[in-house]
């Protein structure tokens, strides 16, 4: 219990460092260019306290449960023993880790479909839209296109493809969408691809992707386990941009019937 609140103080140290800028500028700004009082100063007050809590509290879970979480689950599903791999044979496939993508694609899409962000943004597009754009129509367009970035990121760890392959060939492929999607949905798209990486997504594919390089022979970590964010930024993008465009199709063929 000692040794935890002595890590705990330190970890709160750190955060109060990393808290202190922004403070900073917002007071500066506040007192020395907009030259007004704050508002509510104690209400200011109380809720940096809660930031710094918060996120303290926040980096101890992530270094007690959800790193080691992802990490155990990689190593337990790439194990000779699930796999039923014998070290005297050749090495594994790539259709061997078929589990591995499964879970990748699941931990994905459930992930995001929690994330507070993307919540965040769904509610106030479909509020500014009219109801044109559905919020969980958009929320399970940006986690289908995490759980398939995330499954294709795991694949390449397993097979050592190089990652500018993907990244280059995905952004294309969003570089043509944009030309044919509708305007109104391009920018929530691209922003889309942004909110997916935050909070509660980002430790657990972090986890994920260097858990996976290390149980996998021939890969390493720091080469191999870093790059699954890039996926779950990337495909996010495509997902409601092909969301938008199915959706413009759908209501033009409606129209088109119904004429």
């Amino acid at each position: 219990m000692i040794a935890w609140s002595i890590h705990f103080a330190l970890s709160l140290l750190a955060t109060c460092r990393d808290i202190l800028p922004i403070a900073g500028i917002i007071i500066g700004f506040q007192l020395l260019v907009i030259r007004k009082p704050l508002a509510h100063p104690k209400k200011t007050l109380v809720g940096f306290l809660y930031v710094l809590l918060g996120i303290a509290f926040f980096l101890e879970g992530l270094e007690m449960a959800l790193f080691p979480l992802g990490k155990l689950m990689a190593t337990q599903l790439t194990s000779a023993e699930f796999l039923g791999f014998n070290p005297n044979q050749q090495p594994l496939s790539w259709q061997a880790y078929s589990w591995v993508y499964v879970f990748a694609a699941s931990i994905g899409f459930a992930t995001t479909l929690a994330e507070p962000s993307l919540l965040a943004v769904a509610l106030k597009a479909e509020q500014i839209s009219g109801g044109t754009i559905h919020a969980w129509g958009l929320r399970i367009a940006v986690s289908i296109g995490v759980a398939f970035g995330i499954a294709l990121g795991a694949f390449r760890i397993v097979t050592g493809i190089e990652l500018y392959y993907f990244i280059i060939s995905g952004y294309v492929v969003v570089l043509i969408q944009t030309f044919f999607a509708p305007k109104m949905i391009i920018g929530l798209a691209y922003d889309s691809g942004g909110v997916t990486t935050s909070t509660v997504t980002v430790p657990l594919v972090t986890a994920l992707g260097l858990g996976l390089a290390e149980a996998v022979p021939e890969r390493n970590p720091l080469l191999d386990g870093f790059g699954l964010i890039a996926f779950a930024s990337l495909f996010p993008i495509i997902a409601v941009l092909g969301y938008a465009q199915l959706a413009h199709w759908l209501g033009n063929r409606s129209r088109s019937s119904k004429s």
